[in-house]
């Protein structure tokens, strides 16, 4: 939700459709709610929420924007998503 609110915003500020500001606005403000209902501590939660948007940011620039996506961000992405996966499922 964080990434496609933001991409509305930024489609609608660019000159691409400038109404697009208000829903991107929209699903911004309910993706804090929607994050903040979880019942996690905040630690874990934080660290899964690293890696999905850093995953689903990668994902939005190559299909959504359009952009060349280097080996190295792909690597560096899988660092994250491991490192992610480190903070939610490691000692507790």
């Amino acid at each position: 939700m964080e990434v496609g609110g933001e991409a509305l915003v930024r489609k609608g500020l660019r000159g691409a459709t400038p109404p697009l500001v208000v829903p991107g606005v929209l699903v911004l403000g309910g993706y804090g709610l929607v994050v903040n209902l979880v019942r996690w501590d905040f630690l874990r939660l934080l660290g899964v929420y690293v890696a999905v948007f850093a995953f689903v940011s990668v994902l939005w620039g190559r299909f959504i924007f359009s952009e060349v996506v280097p080996l190295s961000t792909w690597m560096g992405l899988c660092v994250i998503v491991v490192g992610g996966m480190t903070i939610q499922f490691g000692a507790r």
